[in-house]
C-alpha cells in the first residue's frame, strides 16, 4: 500500500506557486530595503534598517500630539461647562436673593405688561438694615418700618425714557379700613403689597414693578461703583443730624455721603419744607447711579448685581433686569430722565403736620407723565430748582414743549400720525403715510371728512414731531395746536389739502 504525502492532491505546480508565495509574504525585503526582485520601493526604502528609527519616532509624537489635543479639548469642554453650572448657579443664588421677600400678595398686586410697552415702577427707601431688623427693638417684620423714600417711575423702554416722580412721604391719603394717614405709614400696614395698592389708586396708574432698598445698601452700591459725581447748586450744611459740609459745584461722593445726602433735609430749613429738596437730591442721586451704571466696565456690573443682591428687593429677576438695560443702552441721562414730584400744601391738622395733595395740579402732572412728558410746563413749578440737585428735565410742552429754552422749536422724527386726505387724490395719504413711516413715524392713513387746505395739528405734547413731519415732508406751514377738532389719539394729524398738489 503506498503512502500519501499531504500534497499529493495538488498538482505540483499548484505547491510551487503556493510556496513561493508563502516565502515572499515572510521575506519580501533583504536588510537594505530592496524586494527580492531587486527592485527598491518607496515603502521598502521608509522602512530600512536606516529610516526605520525616524518613522516610528514620527508616529509616536503624532499619537502624541493627537492625545494631547484630545485632552486639551476634553478640558476645555469641561471648563465651559463648569462655567455654564456655576453661572446658572450663581444666577440662581442671586435670583434667590432679590426676590426672597416678594410675597404672592405683591404679585397679585402689580400688573402686567408687554415686552416693549412703558410700564410703572414703585420705588421705596426704607431704614430696615440688617442691624435694626435683628434688633429687638424693631425685628424683620414690616409693621416695624415706614418708608422714607417713595418714588413713583415711569419706564419707557420702547424710547429709552424714565420718570422720577417722588410722592412726599407725609402725604395725607384716605386709606379705608386703616383710616387716613401719612401715605409711607402704608408700608406698616400692609407691607410692600398694601404700600404699592395704596401708591397704585393715590396715582390712579396700574404698577407692574417693585424695588425696595434700605439706605446701608445705597451707600454699599456707590462704593461698588466707584463713587458718583453730582453737582450741587448750593452748599449743603448740616451739623446737627447727618453732618454733612458739602460745597457747592461739582463732585464725587463715596457712598457714605451720597447716602447721607438723600437723608439730609434740614440743610434746607432756610429754603422750606425740607423733605422737598431732599427728594429731589434722592432723584439726582439716582440719575447718577444710572450714569456711572451705563459707563460700567463688565466686572463692575457684575460686583454691582452681587452687592444689589444684599440690599435690595425686587420683583424682577436677573435675566429681567439684564434684558430691560439692554434696552436702555445708549441713553443719555441727562436728556432722557424726567423728574418732578406729586404737588402738595403743608398744612397742620390734629397737631400733626401733613402734606395735602393739590389734586388738580396732581392730575395735570400725571396726565402728562403717563403721555411721556416731562411732568411741568413751567420752570416755576418746579420750586427746587437752583437749591436742590436735579437729573435730566423737569419741564417742557404745551407752548413751550420741543424747545431749546430759546424758543426754537427741537424737531423729532418720531411718534404717531395720522394722515387725512382732504384733497380728493386718491391714494395721497397712502403714500404720504409711507413715506413718515421711513423718517421714523408711526403713521397712518384714512379719509377727511371734506376738502380742505394741508394742514398740521398737534397734541399736547408733541409740538417737535409736528416739526419734525413739517420738516420730513417739506412743508413751509406752521404747524397748530389741536383746538378739539381732530383726534386726539395720535401725537400728530397731517390734512393733505388741495395746495399739496401746487
Amino acid at each position: 500500500m503506498t503512502t500519501h504525502s499531504r500534497h499529493d492532491a495538488m498538482s505540483q505546480e499548484e505547491f510551487a506557486l503556493r510556496s513561493q508565495s508563502a516565502y515572499h509574504k515572510s521575506s519580501r525585503y533583504d536588510a537594505g530595503g530592496r524586494s527580492w526582485s531587486g527592485v527598491t520601493t518607496p515603502e521598502a526604502q521608509e522602512l530600512s534598517r536606516k529610516n526605520a528609527g525616524a518613522h516610528y519616532s514620527s508616529l509616536r509624537k503624532k499619537k502624541r500630539r493627537k492625545r494631547v489635543l484630545k485632552g486639551l479639548l476634553v478640558t476645555f469642554l469641561l471648563l465651559l461647562v463648569s462655567c455654564a453650572v456655576a453661572a446658572v448657579a450663581y444666577i440662581a443664588h442671586i435670583n434667590g436673593k432679590i426676590t426672597k421677600h416678594v410675597d404672592q400678595s405683591l404679585l397679585n398686586v402689580l400688573t402686567d405688561t408687554q415686552d416693549n410697552d412703558p410700564f410703572y415702577m414703585l420705588l421705596l427707601g426704607t431704614d430696615k438694615d440688617g442691624e435694626r431688623t435683628e434688633s429687638a427693638d424693631y425685628g424683620s417684620d414690616f409693621s416695624a418700618y415706614r418708608t422714607d423714600t417713595i418714588i413713583l417711575a415711569r419706564v419707557d423702554p420702547g424710547k429709552k425714557k424714565v420718570t422720577l416722580i417722588s410722592i412726599p412721604r407725609d402725604t395725607y391719603v384716605d386709606m379705608g379700613e386703616n383710616g387716613s394717614a401719612k401715605i409711607n405709614s402704608a408700608y406698616s400696614f400692609g407691607g410692600a403689597a398694601y404700600a404699592t395698592q395704596v401708591v397704585s389708586k393715590f396715582a390712579g396708574v396700574p404698577i407692574s414693578h417693585y424695588a425696595e432698598v434700605d439706605m446701608d445698601g445705597f451707600a454699599a452700591i456707590v462704593d461698588q461703583l466707584g463713587g458718583v459725581t453730582v453737582n450741587l447748586p448750593v452748599e449743603v450744611k448740616d451739623p446737627y443730624y447727618t453732618g454733612l459740609d458739602l460745597p457747592a459745584g461739582e463732585q464725587t461722593l463715596d457712598g457714605q455721603t451720597a447716602a447721607l445726602l438723600g437723608r439730609s433735609r434740614h440743610a434746607y430749613d432756610n429754603y422750606g419744607g425740607g423733605d422737598f429738596y431732599r427728594a429731589a437730591n434722592q432723584r439726582m442721586l439716582i440719575g447718577a447711579v444710572i450714569k456711572k451704571i451705563m459707563s460700567s466696565n463688565p466686572l463692575t456690573l457684575a460686583g454691582t448685581v452681587s452687592t444689589l443682591a444684599g440690599y435690595v428687593t425686587t420683583d424682577m429677576d436677573v435675566s429681567s433686569i439684564a434684558g430691560l438695560a439692554t434696552r436702555f443702552l445708549g441713553m443719555d441721562v441727562d436728556k432722557d430722565i424726567y423728574s418732578g414730584q406729586c404737588p402738595t400744601i403743608s398744612q397742620l391738622r390734629d397737631e400733626v403736620w401733613y402734606e395735602f395733595c393739590d389734586t388738580a395740579r396732581w392730575k395735570e402732572i400725571m396726565g402728562r407723565v403717563d403721555k411721556g412728558l416731562p411732568p411741568y410746563t413751567d420752570t416755576d413749578q418746579d420750586f427746587t430748582s437752583g437749591v436742590a440737585g436735579s437729573v435730566g428735565q423737569s419741564t417742557g410742552d404745551s407752548a413751550t414743549n420741543g424747545t431749546d429754552g430759546s424758543g426754537e422749536v427741537k424737531a423729532e422724527h418720531s411718534g404717531s400720525v395720522l394722515v387725512l386726505n382732504g384733497a380728493g387724490i386718491q391714494g395721497i395719504a397712502s403714500q404720504v403715510s409711507n413715506r413718515l413711516e421711513k423718517a421714523g413715524f408711526s403713521a397712518m392713513a384714512d379719509n377727511a371728512d371734506a376738502r380742505t387746505d394741508t394742514l398740521v395739528v398737534y397734541n399736547e405734547g408733541a409740538r417737535g414731531k409736528a416739526a419734525g413731519v413739517i420738516e420730513d415732508l417739506g412743508l413751509s406751514s406752521e404747524p397748530v395746536a389741536n383746538d378739539g377738532s381732530w383726534s386726539t389719539g395720535v401725537d400728530v394729524v397731517v390734512v393733505i389739502g388741495s395746495s399739496w398738489a401746487k
